[in-house]
């Protein structure tokens, strides 16, 4: 399957019908075979019955309804874990998003080798006071802080490769980090296009301070997990050992200047550097202690994944044990003709595997 795209929707009810037209209409037209997931984030109006309504007209349409409100991130985390496309294009069911940009977005991951091709709303037509200029300064802050160069992270019209969407994960209110996240997981080649920003024509937008705040919150937590999360020990035990540092030399100070240079002073307790040092001290041992709880605890989590694995066929023979691989006497993975796999050293003394032209890896 040439192309996936995945349109999380919040009471957009009546954007669905000229969306799914308009997105018929361009996959027809560049001869695309494709897929739309829409994924109905709560909705209280009737999108999640238009969208059934659709599916009966379009058998490419396919639906995820949630019970509840839970927002764009987990919308696109179960999006991302059905699709089957190449190719992943993400967009909004509001209209603002263009359809037309699908080809180009599509031409770029798969033809021209990106990772990520991320949308530059450049002409925007939202309000300027609550919207665009605090877009302008949370993308300056995200640009500083993840060291990724785009101009526009609260683009939803992005495209993926698919090996990408299939090893980030997506949760809180990290969708407009999903670049940073691809950054860290290792996929470097990010690029950005300018894309037509329009108006919006039905509905109103979900857009709030309350969003704006979240998303900077969420970027702190982004460089703060993906510097300091495998080795919490590197930022809580530093930190730790230097006000320990800093209060324990503070309170020989103050032994020194009550013993040896002003003996009829008033008593240690009595002063508030004493205090100051103690509470430093205790500081900094909670901090240190934090670092080395964070080790144990990352070591005792067996089970979850300590590196990323480009080739999903490679990492599916990796997750078999010997014991199972025994008794498997066909092995058959279906992968995309495009890709080339290498199987690990440890695995070639069970079994030889061969990339057919239909797509199979066969013994």
């Amino acid at each position: 399957m040439n192309l996936s795209l995945i349109i999380p929707l919040l009471n957009e009810q009546e954007s669905l019908p000229e969306l799914s037209k308009w997105i018929e209409k361009v996959m027809t037209s560049h001869n695309f075979s494709y897929e739309v997931l829409f994924i109905d984030d709560g909705s209280k109006d009737g999108s999640w019955q238009t969208i059934l309504d659709l599916q009966k007209s379009n058998s490419n349409i396919k639906g995820i309804k949630f019970l509840r409100n839970y927002g764009k991130s987990q919308a696109l985390h179960a999006g991302f874990a059905k699709v089957l496309g190449d190719v992943v294009i993400t967009m909004d069911a509001d209209l603002q998003d263009s359809p037309d940009e699908i080809p180009e977005l599509y031409d770029l991951v798969q033809n021209q080798g990106f990772d990520l091709i991320s949308g530059w709303k450049k002409k925007r037509y939202d309000s300027v006071v609550f919207k665009n200029i605090p877009s302008k300064l949370f993308n300056w802050a995200a640009r500083r802080i993840s060291g990724v160069k785009l101009n526009d992270f609260n683009c939803g019209l992005k495209a993926y490769n698919n090996v990408v969407i299939k090893n980030i994960e997506v949760s809180g209110e990290m969708h407009r980090y999903i670049p940073v996240l691809a950054k860290n997981a290792g996929f470097s080649k990010i690029g950005e296009k300018v894309v037509i920003h329009q108006a919006r024509k039905y509905g109103s937008s979900k857009f709030g301070i309350d969003r704006f705040i979240n998303g900077f919150l969420d970027l702190i937590t982004i460089w703060f997990i993906s510097k300091f999360g495998k080795r919490p020990m590197h930022f809580f035990g530093l930190l730790g050992s230097l006000m320990f540092f800093i209060g324990f030399v503070l309170a020989i100070y103050l032994g020194i200047d009550k013993l040896f240079i002003h003996k009829t002073a008033r008593l240690i307790t009595n002063r508030p550097e004493f205090y100051i040092a103690l509470t430093t001290m205790i500081i900094g041992t909670q901090l240190f202690l934090a670092g080395f709880l964070g080790e144990i605890i990352l070591r005792t989590k067996n089970n979850e994944e300590r590196y990323k694995i480009l080739f999903h066929a490679k990492r599916a023979i990796q997750e078999l044990n010997y014991d199972a691989f025994k008794e498997i006497k066909v092995l058959e993975l279906t992968v995309p003709d495009t890709l080339r796999y290498i199987l690990p050293s440890d695995y070639v003394n069970w079994v030889r595997v061969s990339l057919y032209k239909d797509g199979w890896l066969r013994p």
